[in-house]
């Protein structure tokens, strides 16, 4: 006998379609891989973004987490152009979507991690980067968009954890840092405790 879907499920099956999410805008990037057979999509990591640091205009961290970052735009972007690096989502400072990389492939946006007592965090996580600096304030439109997509995620793929790249790789990254509202975004999708780090709130 085959499981009938609730409405629920159905809706949240019309917002997917192959890990690509209906109200983002797609760019693709190149940098992805196959997730490892057996693991489930169980952890939401929540970067920070800027290129050059700083700076909230232009296209370039699109760019380069598509691997096409312009050189000629600012020394910075030099010294980074040979990173193969990309997440799943970005959200701009006034709350636009971005999608690189579907859900169901592995974006490069963990490096060396360990979160849940798992290593390779890349492995079954989906990262969301957030445009701004580490340790500064983020906007009202992100929260709003961030809690949005996180809602849909929870709803399509088994959510069973939400950490900043801070926690997941301690000592080395330090993003989202102190400006990110750990108990705003909790209270906004209405979780418990145990879906995130432990955090003073």
């Amino acid at each position: 006998m085959s499981k009938t879907s609730s409405p629920t499920d159905m809706a949240a099956q019309r917002l997917w379609s192959n890990g690509w999410y209906k109200f983002a805008k797609r760019v693709d990037s190149p940098h992805f891989g196959a997730r490892p057979e057996g693991l489930a999509i169980d952890l939401v990591v929540v970067h920070s973004i800027s290129l050059p640091p700083g700076v909230y205009t232009g296209d370039a961290v699109v760019n380069f987490l598509t691997g096409q970052a312009q050189t000629i735009e600012h020394p910075y972007l030099d010294s980074i152009k040979d990173l193969k690096v990309s997440a799943h989502f970005f959200i701009r400072r006034q709350g636009e979507l971005i999608q690189m990389v579907s859900c169901d492939d592995k974006a490069w946006h963990a490096g060396v991690s360990h979160y849940r007592g798992r290593d390779q965090c890349n492995d079954d996580s989906i990262g969301i980067e957030l445009e701004g600096l580490e340790g500064q304030d983020f906007e009202p439109e992100q929260y709003e968009t961030l809690s949005g997509l996180c809602a849909s995620l929870l709803q399509h793929y088994p959510i069973e954890h939400l950490a900043g790249h801070e926690h997941i790789a301690p000592g080395r990254k330090k993003d989202p840092g102190e400006g990110f509202l750990w108990g705003s975004f909790q209270r906004s999708l209405g979780l418990g405790d145990a879906f995130f780090p432990d955090l003073k709130k």
